[in-house]
């Protein structure tokens, strides 16, 4: 019924109006005593065979929610409600922006994908770490965190480290996103030697502040770019060997707009941004795999892009990934997707090998 009538009718309006409108009535229906738990009963997959341990956290199931969705940490027991094993929230910045000027999220509907130049629009990383202080036990989170626009690369590390403290103390695991297309010269942080002393500079403060609380550090992930090369790549897992992160989110958004349905001049008037979805599902995978294989799996990585069905998922798992995450999927197949998705999985003998 979601694809037959309801997603037609939202694609007559404004893509970022919908999701606001959207998100607000999923937030005002589960609200209705009772229904949280009517749509936790109705969507969500209970069973042992899904679980998974990863970087030391126990996650009921291996689909999550992409950071981008959430990006203020207002949905997260709506999520979780509606089947996710784990949501990210984020990209959370240390103050308050509004992004890049509207309109900045659009459709591509004959590939499946959405093009997007938020440019981390958010409230900020310290209201967002006041919400997540009175969530629900049990729910795991992970902080995306990312710089203000008019930071600076050479005072990038400044932003960082304020909104880690801001979230140490509410996240499950960090994710460090130098990767979105949508901040000027934010990709250029990528490049291994600003890169490195960035994670370093985050393990050393993860360590003080664990430490200093008597509590163990959290996991700290890197979101990479699916337009890396594979020296780039090569870089990537050299850096997470020497910093001792605790893995990879692969991948963000892609600036490519090669191989796409939609017409190249309906494109060209979107302008410029990322694209997520079906046009990068094969690119995210190729990244998956090549760290894996090149790793030798010596980190997990959380396999993202393009995944609409348990299929698309089990070839994220398939090539490398531990857990993987959905965004755009999500807009496309509806509030059943999580479930759908681990049905399938259990459904599969190599997943429940």
């Amino acid at each position: 019924m979601y694809k037959r009538l309801v997603l037609p009718l939202l694609f007559r309006f404004d893509a970022e109006a919908v999701h606001h409108f959207a998100t607000s009535a999923l937030k005002l229906i589960l609200s209705i005593p009772g229904m949280r738990g009517l749509a936790r009963s109705l969507y969500t997959v209970n069973d042992p065979r899904l679980r998974r341990t990863v970087f030391g956290i126990d996650f009921p199931n291996p689909v999550g929610m992409a950071a981008g969705f959430d990006k203020n940490a207002e949905l997260v027991p709506e999520l979780n409600a509606l089947g996710f094993g784990f949501i990210e929230i984020g990209t959370v910045t240390p103050r308050p922006q509004p992004g890049n000027p509207q309109p900045r999220l659009f459709r591509l509907k004959a590939d499946g994908g959405l093009i997007n130049r938020m440019g981390f629009n958010n409230k900020g990383a310290g209201p967002a770490a006041g919400r997540l202080r009175n969530r629900p036990a049990g729910l795991i989170v992970g902080g995306n965190i990312g710089k203000n626009k008019d930071t600076p690369n050479e005072s990038a590390l400044d932003d960082y480290l304020i909104s880690f403290r801001e979230l140490f103390d509410v996240v499950d695991y960090f994710v460090v996103n130098v990767s979105s297309p949508n901040t000027p010269g934010l990709r250029d942080l990528q490049e291994r030697e600003p890169l490195t002393r960035l994670l370093q500079a985050l393990q050393q403060e993860n360590e003080t502040i664990a430490t200093r609380s008597s509590v163990t550090p959290k996991p700290i992930l890197l979101k990479i770019a699916p337009d890396l090369t594979d020296s780039q790549l090569d870089d990537i897992v050299a850096i997470v060997t020497e910093t001792q992160i605790a893995g990879v989110i692969a991948t963000n958004t892609t600036i490519s707009r090669e191989g796409l349905r939609t017409p190249a001049n309906t494109v060209a008037e979107m302008g410029a941004g990322g694209v997520s979805g079906r046009p990068v599902r094969e690119r995210a995978t190729e990244v998956i795999r090549y760290l894996h294989q090149k790793s030798g799996g010596a980190f997990p990585i959380i396999g993202v892009g393009g995944i609409f069905t348990a299929q698309d998922a089990l070839e994220k798992l398939r090539a490398g990934a531990t857990l993987v995450q959905v965004y755009t999927g999500f807009i496309y197949e509806g509030p059943g997707m999580a479930k759908r998705i681990c049905e399938g999985l259990l459904r599969d003998e190599s997943f429940r090998g």
